[in-house]
């Protein structure tokens, strides 16, 4: 059967591949979580036609159908395990960008970072600005609701997205939202269709709500003696009403990773850093802000630094930047990502130091520390597994310790890489039977036959 689908497919659909390099590229994503059988065919959508066409067929012959951008997510949200790879990142064309109104119309596989481009040129900015913003995709993003650094300020993609167009699981083309400023008509599909990780439909085009470019105020980096001293001046940068652009946490760990991927010592013997930022609508405002963020950041620091030169500033933030290729470099990495509430990140750093010393796994934290959201990254070394399906049994423990600690301190399993197949397990630590059920009937209903995205979610 699976054969003579597959020849259907690329008999049917023009952009369709089943060449051994499209099928293992398009078994995994950038999770590297493996599927469990490689894709049906990989078919590259020109159009919203072509995506039209190819889920009326499959939701025909109910074929389970795989959506995918640029394959960055972190959560095996793109994992094919033998369904239809729908790959809709050629869809690249920003419609338009108007400047009055501060709206853009785009494709789904534009690049993050081609938006915000294109944005700046009149003067705006696409807010939302994952790590990946380089590399992945504004359909991807919505998939996930993907966050970023300056997230904190300027909130994620959900923030940004006012209106969708989706192709459902019957080949339906349906519109939500709007292109205004406000509107409350009917339930909010949009919101909805954020984050649902292509379970509930497949994106093929997007308008998003642009800001006004900022000033930026300036960079500090501040170094303390542990990582939970650190996170008790992150806690107390929120509770003081500062509003600072972007609030990066780095644990002792991490640093030093850093330092030997760069062959830098400066942050070396570090116990942690905090690198601040600040924006507004004009310099002197954004000055003063991050004047007053100094001086909180300043209680227990051992060293601080501050400048507005934007040369420093990036190198201000270059270990940030490069923290998670820093421990990549070392060794396989599960990328966790939590989110707490801000006043109890002392709390969550120090569980997460615990679970490290009574697994026996290395872990190494980094974090969205303005709005709680950590990146505890769990390390195995190389030769203890090709992939991720041969994880040892006590990096996986350590990350479902994480997953409790995060639900116990009032907190999510995740703030902005989704769920995917690596958290599904645990997500009755979160939502009860009832919220699962709901969420199930919806499903239910806009994918009555269960071929989009399976076994990945909810």
């Amino acid at each position: 059967m699976t054969a003579a689908l597959r020849a259907e497919v690329l008999a049917r659909f023009p952009g369709a591949r089943a060449d051994d390099d499209a099928l293992a590229r398009a078994r995994t994503d950038r999770s590297g979580t493996p599927g469990s059988a490689d894709p049906l065919a990989v078919v590259r959508a020109g159009s919203v036609d072509e995506v039209r066409a190819v889920l009326a067929w499959a939701h025909e012959q109910r074929v389970p159908v795989v959506p995918r951008g640029a394959g960055t997510g972190l959560a095996g949200g793109a994992v094919a395990d033998g369904a239809l790879v729908l790959d809709v990142s050629g869809m690249r064309r920003i419609v338009h960008v108007d400047p009055v109104e501060e709206v853009a119309v785009v494709e789904p596989g534009v690049l993050t970072a081609d938006l915000d481009a294109a944005a700046a040129e009149h003067g705006l900015m696409y807010a939302p600005d994952p790590a990946s913003a380089a590399i992945s995709t504004i359909g991807g993003n919505i998939a996930t609701n993907a966050g970023g650094m300056r997230c904190v300020k300027h909130g994620v993609t959900r923030d940004a997205v006012l209106g969708l167009e989706v192709v459902l699981a019957d080949g339906r083309l349906l519109r939500t939202g709007r292109a205004t400023a406000k509107g409350v008509v009917g339930y909010d599909l949009t919101a909805l269709l954020v984050g649902s990780e292509g379970t509930l439909g497949v994106v093929v085009g997007a308008t998003l709500r642009l800001r006004p470019r900022p000033h930026v105020g300036g960079t500090v980096l501040a170094t303390y003696p542990d990582v939970e001293t650190a996170a008790r001046a992150c806690s107390r940068v929120g509770a003081a009403r500062l509003r600072p652009s972007l609030l990066e946490l780095i644990d002792a760990a991490t640093l030093a990773a850093v330092a030997d991927h760069t062959g830098t010592t400066a942050l070396a013997s570090a116990g942690a850093a905090v690198v601040a930022q600040t924006d507004g609508a004009d310099a002197p405002t954004a000055a003063a802000e991050l004047t007053r963020i100094v001086e909180v950041l300043r209680d227990g620091a051992d060293t601080l630094e501050q400048d507005d030169d934007p040369a420093r500033a990036d190198e201000l933030l270059t270990a940030r930047r490069l923290a998670l290729p820093a421990v990549e470099a070392r060794g396989h990495a599960l990328i966790e990502d939590i989110c707490v509430p801000r006043a109890r990140l002392a709390e969550a750093v120090r569980g997460i130091e615990r679970i490290a010393a009574e697994t026996g796994v290395p872990i190494y934290t980094f974090a969205h520390a303005g709005d709680g959201n950590l990146h505890p990254i769990v390390s195995w070394p190389r030769d203890a597994g090709a992939s991720g399906a041969q994880r040892p049994a006590a990096v996986d423990d350590a990350a479902g310790r994480i997953f409790e600690l995060a639900v116990a301190l009032g907190g999510t399993l995740s703030g902005e890489h989704g769920v995917g197949t690596l958290k599904r397990a645990y997500l009755g630590l979160e939502l009860d039977a009832d919220a699962l059920a709901v969420q199930r009937a919806v499903k239910a209903a806009l994918d009555p036959r269960g071929i989009l995205n399976p076994g990945k979610a909810i």
